[in-house]
């Protein structure tokens, strides 16, 4: 009688396409993540002398048209002093960045200001790009 052969099955998983493709979204990520992090855009005011942004800042943004983000949170006009006041205790040890529209007028970006002093923020700065 003739020997009946048994193929035996490869049963390991081939991981390299999975690595290749995890590679590839971490590159992409790490390129394309850097600027996203500004999020609203804004056209900021021009300075003859600008400084070095910290990179664990908690920014701030105020649009042309009013509209406050603290981060990624939209928040009124008047809500922004008891948003700030919320925020305090889980970004404590975070300076705020206040970056304003060149279009906004100077009070508006003044009460943002004055209510981040208010809360308890000590390290409140003002973003502007270079000239």
């Amino acid at each position: 009688m003739r020997a009946i052969r048994t193929a035996a099955l490869n049963s390991d998983i081939n991981v390299t396409p999975l690595v290749d493709v995890c590679l590839v979204l971490l590159i992409i990520f790490m390129v394309v993540l850097p600027t996203m992090v500004n999020g609203i855009p804004v056209q900021l005011p021009s300075a003859s002398v600008t400084g070095p942004i910290d990179s664990r800042v908690f920014p701030v943004t105020v649009k042309e048209d009013g509209t406050v983000y603290l981060d990624t949170l939209i928040v009124r006009r008047e809500e922004v002093p008891a948003a700030l006041q919320r925020l305090r205790g889980s970004a404590s040890a975070r300076p705020i960045a206040v970056r304003a529209d060149k279009r906004v007028q100077y009070g508006e970006v003044a009460s943002v200001l004055g209510a981040a002093r208010a809360a308890g923020w000590e390290d409140v700065k003002l973003v502007t790009v270079a000239e």
